[in-house]
């Protein structure tokens, strides 16, 4: 993993968030394979929120989700932060960039710095303002678009974005390399956890099935599902929340939470640390997304499909989507179409021990690589290494 001739190159990485977990794996990823790690990056009030990262940057200041007019102004404010580092960044082997903001710096910190720098452009969602008809998407593709025409290699959490977003709307044709949001390569070591911990604990409650829903809870549409599937599954179904609200009204969850026993919202967490105790308590992961259910929520593959994966905990999708098919496919989850809250009611009242179990013995039997990161990194790291050859003449 570790080459020695990288020692005295560096990686210039550019983060929309610095305690986000990608943030966090792709910096231990850059230092594992031995480059010295230059970072620059802003803070959004997501998890996580006091995380301190053991390796220096550079603050840019704080933005937030979707709030493009207060994030062009960060982005402007930057700038000078970035131009004092200039003597640093004519150090780069490359400049990795994580969404459209940071793209625009790192083009910039190219003209700044080492000009032969390779630019390295990591999306893992495709943002609603990017998609549909409307002359402030088609901008803001425009300037994507530009970007696009810059960088050398483009790097995707899930095959859908390529496959709908960046070849036929981009007509990108580039190098690309796809990057699953997998647990991080030492996740074992640092969760002290084995694959068949998950479920341990939930006969603890007296409910038949515990269903829960980590990470960022967003989309209304998909809190509204889950509080009606809550009313008509008292006493049998216990849903359980860990994490941040985002787009949710925070006074319709927390009438709900208040309204029904068998919602339950267990505050943040810390990731990966409290994975094996989050985990270890569920039946099911919720990863039906109804937010942009259109484009993003249809392309992606969350992250929760991999931890849940990781601790044999079977996923509940939606037919039709990315991690839908990914379920399907294998056999290790269950998909449903709509209306979703009828089809869901149905499978909780006559789902039997017996085809749970089948289906969590297949999820089981799956190799643990297909959850935590392993040669993916160092295939991503050699194929930066070969894009930055110098151009042929």
């Amino acid at each position: 993993m570790h080459n020695p001739a990288r020692q005295k190159r560096t990686a210039v990485f550019f983060a929309p968030d610095i305690s986000d977990v990608s943030t966090i794996k792709r910096a231990e990823t850059f230092l594992a394979h031995g480059y010295q790690l230059l970072v620059f990056g802003f803070r959004r009030d997501n998890y996580n929120r006091d995380f301190e990262p053991s390796w220096p940057y550079t603050p840019l200041g704080r933005t937030q989700d979707r709030r493009y007019g207060r994030r062009l102004a960060a982005l402007l404010a930057a700038i000078p932060r970035v131009f004092a580092k200039r003597t640093a960044l004519r150090r780069a082997a490359f400049i990795y960039a994580r969404n459209i903001d940071q793209l625009l710096l790192a083009l910039l910190a190219r003209l700044i710095g080492r000009r032969s720098a390779r630019i390295v452009y990591e999306v893992l969602d495709i943002q609603p303002a990017f998609v549909g008809s409307t002359w402030q998407a088609r901008l803001l593709r425009g300037v994507e678009r530009f970007a696009l025409r810059r960088t050398d290699l483009l790097v995707v959490s899930s095959p859908g974005f390529l496959r709908h977003y960046f070849l036929p709307l981009q007509d990108y044709r580039k190098s690309w390399f796809l990057l699953e949001n997998k647990l991080p390569t030492n996740f074992p070591a640092i969760a002290g956890a084995a694959r068949e911990s998950g479920r341990a604990q939930a006969r603890r409650h007296s409910y038949r099935w515990v269903v829960g829903y980590c990470g960022l809870i967003r989309g209304q549409a998909t809190l509204d599902l889950i509080v009606r599937l809550a009313e008509r599954l008292q006493g049998l179904v216990l849903f359980k929340f860990h994490g941040i609200l985002t787009t949710v009204d925070p006074k319709v969850f927390t009438a709900a939470i208040t309204r029904l026993d068998n919602l339950v919202y267990e505050g943040d967490y810390v990731n990966p640390r409290d994975l094996a105790a989050i985990y270890g308590d569920l039946d099911f992961a919720w990863a039906i997304d109804l937010e942009h259910r259109s484009h993003n929520s249809r392309w992606l593959l969350p992250c929760r499909f991999y931890e849940a994966g990781y601790f044999g905990i079977p996923c509940l999708t939606a037919g039709g989507f990315e991690v839908g098919r990914m379920v399907g496919e294998r056999l290790i989850g269950w998909n449903f179409s709509e209306p979703y809250e009828d089809e869901l009611v149905k499978f909780f009242l006559s789902l039997t021990e017996t085809e749970y179990d089948e289906t969590r013995r297949r999820l089981l039997a799956l190799p643990e690589s297909d959850f935590v990161a392993g040669e993916d990194t160092s295939e991503l790291i050699e194929m930066i290494d070969y894009a930055e050859r110098p151009r042929q003449a």
